[in-house]
């Protein structure tokens, strides 16, 4: 049986100064740290089109470990938002468990001080409202109920950032959340930057949504949908809060998603707990409607994985109807998503795991960073609003690099 140690803020510091950039997977939760070193072996970069789904490969790769002397294996890494595209899943060679991190008031760690940077906006934000718009349309012609469409912002800095560092004042900051970072092949080619070519690619963020946790024949997930800004004024924020909960619209794009997660989950359990209402959830920057869905499954040999891979992607990140809200996302979104929206975690021999909704997250390689964010587009949308939403969704990332909020707001704006 593992024993876990709840590390102090100091000691969560030096946890992540562990962490190598290129070689380490990182997951903090508000159950357990893990923090892993190397590579034993890695899911082959096969497509869906493979025979075998995703699931089957990483049981034949944790039963070659079993057989090879490694029976408490654990697959980490991250599931593309296009589960047709190759995942990004190994078995470390090390793996060092802990407790959630405890982290003490009054212990804030520095950020970083970026003074000088180059922000472009894909797309920008006339042509995201045009998006916004296009999807209402469609909406309107009932060829969808709900999309979510996002956009991005490519950052060219100074240096390169300190991902151990920005790992540690995104799990201070979103404590009850999902901390990680994971390393992935080179990708960002569209810079000469020499030290972009040295550099290896990594996904990190902090996101708010649990898509699901199992242990044993319990599982849960907490699907988030219905956002809101937070306001700096108390009296602001709270009303904020109370009219996010009592939105007509944002309650019917987060009732789109609840039932969608239990339709998927339901086959495989032999009771499932969904509350009639939802409730209210907040980060440094956002409210959000949540709802915590509960379940005994039917068969222990179910998966953390399967299971996350019933749900992906949720209308929480894609839309309903799946296929459709698929297509004109990929229609009018000039990018491609890659790991933003999937899944990042972990699944062990036993099929427990832990897999977060790949949300308030941002791929960096050198000198580049890219940052997304997204807004659930259903009737009643106001292409403004959703605009807005992103940008406050942006903030979660721009934060931990250190951005004052004169340079925040210039970003907020552009």
């Amino acid at each position: 049986m593992l024993h876990y140690e709840t590390p102090t803020a100091a000691e969560a510091a030096q946890l992540m100064e562990q962490y190598r950039v290129g070689s380490s997977f990182f997951f903090s939760s508000p159950r357990k740290t893990l923090l892993t070193h190397g590579e034993y072996s890695r899911l082959s970069a096969s497509s869906g089109n493979n025979h075998r789904s995703l699931s089957e490969r990483v049981t034949e790769l944790l039963d070659r470990a079993k057989q090879s002397g490694r029976p408490n294996a654990v697959v980490v890494g991250a599931i593309p938002f296009d589960i047709l595209k190759p995942a990004s899943l190994f078995i470390p060679l090390s793996v060092q468990w802990h407790d959630s991190l405890l982290f003490s008031t009054g212990q804030a760690p520095e950020r970083p001080r970026i003074s000088s940077y180059h922000v472009l906006s894909v797309p920008e934000p006339e042509a995201f409202q045009e998006g916004v718009n296009r999807l209402l349309e469609l909406i309107s012609q009932k060829k969808l109920h709900k999309a979510v469409l996002s956009r991005t912002l490519d950052i060219t800095l100074p240096h390169a950032l300190s991902i151990p560092h920005i790992l540690n004042h995104l799990a201070y900051h979103h404590s009850h959340g999902y901390t990680f970072a994971v390393p992935l092949a080179p990708e960002l080619s569209h810079t000469s930057s020499p030290d972009a070519v040295a550099s290896t690619r990594t996904l990190f963020g902090a996101s708010p949504e649990l898509l699901i946790t199992k242990k044993g024949l319990r599982i849960k997930g907490n699907p988030l949908a219905g956002s809101a800004g937070r306001s700096a004024d108390p009296v602001e924020d709270q009303r904020r809060a109370a009219a996010l909960l009592s939105s007509a619209k944002d309650r019917y794009e987060h009732a789109i998603v609840i039932d969608a997660v239990a339709s998927a989950l339901q086959p495989y359990c032999s009771k499932l707990e969904v509350p009639a209402e939802p409730s209210l959830i907040h980060t440094n920057a956002m409210w959000h409607l949540s709802t915590e869905i509960n379940g005994i499954l039917k068969d222990d040999s179910v998966t953390s994985l399967d299971l996350a891979l019933a749900m992906h992607p949720t209308p929480a990140i894609c839309g309903t109807p799946t296929d459709a809200a698929r297509d004109a996302i990929q229609a009018i979104e000039p990018f491609d998503r890659s790991f933003y929206s999937g899944a990042v975690g972990w699944s062990d021999a036993n099929g427990d795991g832990e897999w977060a909704v790949t949300i308030r997250c941002a791929e960096t390689e050198g000198t580049l960073l890219r940052v997304f964010a997204g807004a659930g587009i259903v009737s009643g949308s106001i292409a403004e609003a959703e605009l807005a939403e992103t940008s406050a969704k942006f903030r979660t990332i721009l934060a931990a690099m250190g951005l004052n909020e004169q340079q925040t707001s210039i970003l907020r704006e552009e």
